[in-house]
């Protein structure tokens, strides 16, 4: 991970001198005015649309490496450096070449920055009002980037949804579920709704509802004991004493159960494989009584 970071860095730093060298070639000509300008009116006008732009992008790149180095260096290359913020800075890197881009466009056509300013209002305005939506999904993205809440590669729950952070667009947040499908969930939303975020927290909750017959007679306590005997065998993922059976509501018929199991860290095989227990141990609980209670039936019908 490392080799490959500074790897990257040194084909940053090595671009960034190529179009430092670039960009100070055009200054020279542009100072010393070739005979080339002269006969070339439409050559000049590019190159100081070129200088406008290159010149800019050149503070930018610099600044975004400065900054990007300090943030490594400030979490020593550890496997939980927040890379949502160096993905922040580059959004905003990307934003910043696009509105230099267009002012060197502006000096290339000698387009009035009266008229351009007016133009682009209009334009600025219908586009907030068509795409008002997109729009709040950037401001709402590069302030989820720049969070300390969340980072790619945590484990969050959003409303149903529930997965891995892949990715973070200007648009949209990438999650990936347990299935290993990929969840799109625009940053408006993410933004505005509930987040559990289970890799900030020091343990993970496991909770699985059920229901179970009144006939059958089932306390919480009665579970909550059957149900510590299953999880014996992963006492190194469970926390001690981390298993509780709630009673939710009691109907006409049945009652609703709710076990919480507390896990000592996030690993979704092992909390697979609890879950699997868990829901194995109720069905064969549940099968058992229904088949005792055949017995004594068939055994009432034969006296």
């Amino acid at each position: 991970m490392i080799e490959d970071r500074e790897r990257k860095t040194g084909k940053e730093i090595l671009m960034i001198l190529i179009k430092a060298i670039f960009y100070l070639f055009l200054v020279y000509f542009y100072i010393n005015k070739p005979l080339l300008y002269a006969e070339y009116p439409g050559l000049a006008k590019a190159s100081g649309a070129i200088m406008v732009f290159l010149g800019p992008s050149l503070v930018i790149s610099v600044v975004r490496l400065v900054i990007i180095y300090w943030y490594i260096r400030k979490h020593k290359f550890k496997n939980n450096v927040k890379d949502n913020f160096i993905l922040g800075i580059n959004r905003i890197q990307s934003i910043l070449n696009t509105v230099f881009f267009v002012i060197a466009g502006i000096t290339l056509f000698n387009i009035k920055i009266e008229e351009f300013i007016f133009s682009v209002s209009i334009v600025a305005a219908a586009i907030a009002v068509t795409f008002k939506d997109y729009i709040n999904n950037m401001i709402n993205g590069l302030i989820i980037m720049f969070s300390d809440r969340l980072s790619l590669g945590d484990h969050i729950k959003i409303g149903e949804h529930e997965g891995k952070i892949l990715d973070i667009t200007l648009i949209n947040m990438i999650l990936q579920n347990e299935d290993s499908d990929m969840v799109i969930i625009p940053n408006s939303l993410a933004f505005s709704s509930v987040i559990v975020n289970q890799s900030k927290q020091n343990i993970k909750k496991l909770s699985i509802e059920f229901d179970m017959s009144l006939a059958n007679g089932f306390t919480p306590e009665y579970l909550e004991n059957h149900l510590y005997k299953i999880i014996q065998d992963y006492s190194e993922n469970v926390v001690e004493g981390g298993l509780t059976v709630k009673t939710l509501a009691i109907n006409k018929d049945v009652a609703i159960f709710k076990v919480m199991i507390l896990l000592k860290r996030y690993d979704k095989i092992k909390e697979r494989e609890i879950r699997r227990a868990i829901n194995t141990a109720l069905i064969r609980l549940s099968a058992t009584l229904h088949k005792g209670k055949q017995i004594d039936t068939e055994k009432k019908v034969s006296d």
